[in-house]
């Protein structure tokens, strides 16, 4: 059994084929975690949990990139236009009581979409703003929360600003999703409590930095994730990724430590239903 802790069968990517991406995966014992990114995808990722008894969760909360209107190039060849939210507590309270809400996120700093034609001070100061409000929520209900941390191009900043802004809140109850910074840094959210997750990434041939980190981190205080439909595997690179990927991540940390696939399965999958109450 694998969990994928972090994907997004709630969006657009999957709008015409949701249903048979969510039973391939159940078909192969994986169970997932749809992550809300705003409103609309939060609302979808509940919708969509509550139409399964069991192995399809929701968590929902506002990321960064949607508190602000542009336009937004991934990657993959996936874009879209992002509409201007601000951080609705109500409506995320309301949306989070439902048993299939597993956690508030994903929520965090990202410093890489930046809007055009704003101070970048003050966007980052309500990045933090709506970051705190985010976390103050997860405490009231006592539930973990999913770290989105994405810096400038070529540096970890937004990783140091984050360690900050998580001691300032003083909740540790949670994980750094699509972890990509250094070890030092690692080490310091693992010091205060947290789970780092990893995907697709710690395949591609020229991310050695994440590589060596994964060996590294503690198989006891990781989670694996697809984030899809970004950030495929190999050896699907260039095609739309999905949760059932989930296993080639798996495989690689696998190698990456030397250890069983059935040992990374058996602990990741103890450690996700630790965290996520699942």
């Amino acid at each position: 059994m694998l969990v994928d802790t972090h994907t997004h069968v709630n969006f657009s990517a999957f709008k015409d084929d949701s249903d048979e991406v969510i039973k391939r995966c159940l078909d192969k014992d994986i169970w997932l975690i749809n992550v809300g990114s705003q409103s609309s995808t939060s609302q979808r990722a509940v919708q969509i949990a509550e139409r399964y008894e069991k192995g399809v969760y929701a968590a929902v909360g506002l990321h960064p990139i949607h508190l602000y209107e542009m336009d937004v190039d991934e990657d993959e060849d996936i874009s879209f236009h992002s509409k201007a939210e601000a951080f609705d507590i109500d409506l995320y309270r309301k949306l989070a009581s439902s048993d299939k809400v597993v956690a508030i996120g994903e929520m965090g700093i990202d410093y890489f979409h930046l809007p055009q034609g704003e101070d970048p001070v003050e966007v980052k100061r309500r990045q933090r703003e709506t970051f705190l409000q985010g976390i103050e929520l997860a405490q009231d209900l006592g539930k973990p929360i999913i770290v989105h941390t994405r810096p400038t191009k070529g540096t970890f900043d937004a990783y140091d600003d984050e360690i900050n802004i998580l001691r300032q809140a003083g909740y540790f109850h949670g994980v750094i999703h699509s972890f990509l910074g250094t070890f030092e840094q690692a080490q310091e959210f693992l010091q205060m409590g947290f789970y780092l997750s990893f995907n697709g990434i710690v395949t591609f041939k020229n991310a050695q930095t994440v590589q060596e980190v994964a060996q590294k981190v503690p198989l006891e205080r990781m989670l694996l994730e697809t984030d899809a439909p970004y950030l495929t595997p190999v050896p699907y690179r260039g095609k739309r990724n999905e949760p059932s990927y989930v296993e080639y991540v798996a495989r690689k940390i696998a190698e990456l430590k030397n250890i069983s696939l059935e040992e990374v399965a058996e602990v990741t999958t103890n450690n996700a239903r630790r965290l996520f109450g699942i």
